[in-house]
């Protein structure tokens, strides 16, 4: 197949894109793949497509070699299903929603869980139909309050997701193991280098799960991994917990004045100053820090946290987010935020600056009007027995010596803190190092939660109703695509694999003369006739530096230019990715050509 730039629906551009964060949006928009529409919300053009096309094939190829079945879904569904499951809720503000002329409540598909349980549910009855594997490659819609980055984080983006139904545990197992596998295959063929890391399930749901990311500089996530061979999403990760602290010898809890000290580090100035300890310095680290966030509910309710963390620790609010629903009983994704001044009017016990675990102090301490009468949590490290100084509930004023377990209690204990560079990894092989990736796919051992929700149940070998047990797998298609695309280029332009590019040669005609059109359009249909697929740069007005820069920006990995060198049976042939050039012989370029393309 040649495709000829003289009619190519394709416009190149000089400039980035002003909306361009990172170099695959930028490139991807200016060699012509893609077109904005909207914000997070693409185009795709003919040879984006064609792209596009072969990282799904790639992606269905190893889908059907573990004997998934495909499968395709609309994207606008109805509201019920999701509402059985609780996610018409639970997905909050993510969730595109819509009303067909008759009132009726629509969604626009952010996955489709339910609509696979309730397929297998319409047809399936017996444990003798089960296992059974299902899979699409769909458009997904999420209303991303920030989409950025061009297709790594988009409103309306393509994703493979597959679903296993088993009868038991086991199956369910051997479907996660053999999804795992097959994951593993994709990016190796993909050419992306996976860092497969532990993570939460979130509102998913489900036993166990893990993403795939791909270590990137402008991922969104960050990781950590040990020399040992841990490795996990940040939001994951469980701190080791110290030993408990014998406070046999711990003074009373004692309550100091210490003005003007509403930060950690005035507070430390302010304690070595004024009370200084005779055991060594004070540090952050022995003061509990007790910081306020809100708690957004999918249904937009307004939950006031108080989090107790040591103070030579800051506070991650996406760990906050993924472990604080269940301490609360939330189902669904929540949002985390820093309390505001209006949150603070709405609690006048809590005294910024101030603000210490004031629910369990002991009243002869404090007095019972120190409550702050929301919900406090603290930190792992905050061991039974260890003392700390922490805000006394008053302007000016902390106390010292406050015993964890002796003078106080918390609700609930959260994985609130930043993980750090060095901190101990949970399985003890070493010491964690932090790196950001894209998320490319997840995969989850749901169990049995839609199923129970949409009352998906096979008839067993004794003759009674069971919940099948589900597991969940995506891969983020269009996003695949840019984490190439990210990945394989140069100041120039594109860089594409040789099993993803659009073409398998770009031939350039530099040149007016009969001679070089015909030797052109010839060597064109040989290449042609040989099996491969050509871009072939056969404007006429078109300048020679124009289509040199056009053929780097496209990314095509043999580029053959026909030129001056032509009249003297010679043309060149250049690699993309290495710069080399080289002369041909005519009559030998295009034997050298497919033997190069086919490896």
């Amino acid at each position: 197949m040649v495709q000829r730039l003289s009619n190519l629906f394709l416009r190149t551009l000089r400039e980035d894109p002003a909306d361009a964060e990172v170099a695959s949006h930028k490139l991807l928009v200016r060699a012509g793949y893609i077109r904005r529409a909207a914000p997070g919300i693409y185009s795709w053009l003919p040879l984006g497509l064609k792209v596009l096309a072969k990282v799904e094939n790639i992606v269905r190829e190893e889908m059907n070699a573990i004997g998934a079945q495909e499968v395709h879904f609309p994207a606008l569904l109805p509201r019920e299903p999701y509402e059985a499951t609780n996610r018409w809720t639970e997905y909050g503000d993510n969730l595109f929603r819509l009303q067909d002329r008759k009132g009726t409540d629509m969604l626009l598909a952010p996955t489709h869980e339910e609509m696979f349980t309730l397929l297998v549910k319409d047809l399936y009855t017996s444990y003798k139909d089960l296992p059974v594997c299902l899979y699409q490659i769909q458009t997904k819609y999420r209303d991303e309050a920030r989409p950025r980055a061009g297709l790594l984080r988009g409103r309306e983006f393509i994703m493979k997701d597959s679903y296993s139904f088993n009868i038991d545990d086991a199956g369910l197992d051997e479907a996660y193991q053999a999804h795992r596998a097959a994951y593993i295959k994709i990016f190796e063929r993909l050419g992306l280098e996976i860092v497969i890391v532990k993570a939460q399930s979130g509102a998913m749901g489900g036993s166990r799960s893990e993403e795939f990311l791909h270590p990137t500089p402008i991922g969104e996530d960050t990781f950590v991994r040990s020399a040992g061979g841990y490795a996990a999403n940040v939001e994951a990760v469980t701190t080791v917990v110290p030993e408990p602290v014998d406070a046999t010898n711990t003074p009373a809890a004692i309550v100091l004045e210490t003005p003007e000290s509403p930060t950690i580090e005035t507070l430390v100035d302010q304690s070595n100053a004024l009370h200084p300890n005779a055991d060594g310095a004070w540090t952050a680290a022995d003061t509990l820090k007790n910081v306020v966030v809100a708690v957004i509910l999918p249904d937009g309710e307004r939950k006031l946290v108080a989090i107790g963390v040591p103070g030579d620790r800051a506070v991650d609010m996406g760990r906050v987010e993924v472990n604080v629903g269940a301490l609360l009983g939330i189902g669904g994704e929540v949002e985390v935020e820093a309390a505001t001044e209006e949150d603070f009017k709405k609690f006048p016990q809590l005294v910024k600056g101030y603000i210490g675990p004031g629910n369990s102090l002991d009243a002869k301490l404090l007095g019972e009007e120190s409550a702050t009468g929301i919900p406090f949590y603290l930190d792992p490290r905050v061991v039974p027995g260890s003392a700390w100084i922490t805000g006394a509930n008053e302007a000016g004023k902390h106390v010292y010596y406050l015993v964890a377990g002796r003078d106080f209690e918390a609700d609930g204990v959260i994985e609130a803190c930043e993980v750090r560079e060095g901190d101990p990894a949970p399985d003890g092989s070493g010491e964690l190092m932090t790196a950001r990736g894209i998320e490319m796919g997840h995969i989850f051992a749901l169990g049995t939660k839609y199923a129970e929700s949409l009352g998906l149940k096979v008839l067993d070998q004794n003759g009674k109703l069971q919940t099948v047990t589900m597991g969940s797998y995506g891969v983020g298609v269009t996003r695949a695509l840019a984490a190439v695309a990210e990945g394989n280029r140069d100041d120039r332009g594109l860089i594409w694999p040789r099993n993803l590019a659009p073409a398998d040669v770009h031939v350039v005609m530099t040149g007016k003369g009969t001679e070089i059109v015909d030797g052109a359009e010839a060597l064109v249909a040989d290449l042609e006739g040989a099996g491969l697929e050509v871009i072939f740069d056969d404007r006429p007005k078109a300048s020679p530096g124009v289509k040199f820069g056009d053929a780097e920006l496209l990314g095509v990995p043999t580029i053959v230019v026909v030129g001056r060198g032509f009249a003297d049976g010679k043309v060149e042939v250049k690699d993309r990715r290495s710069g080399e050039a080289r002369e041909v012989a005519v009559a030998d370029a295009v034997a050298e050509i497919v033997a190069e393309v086919r490896g």
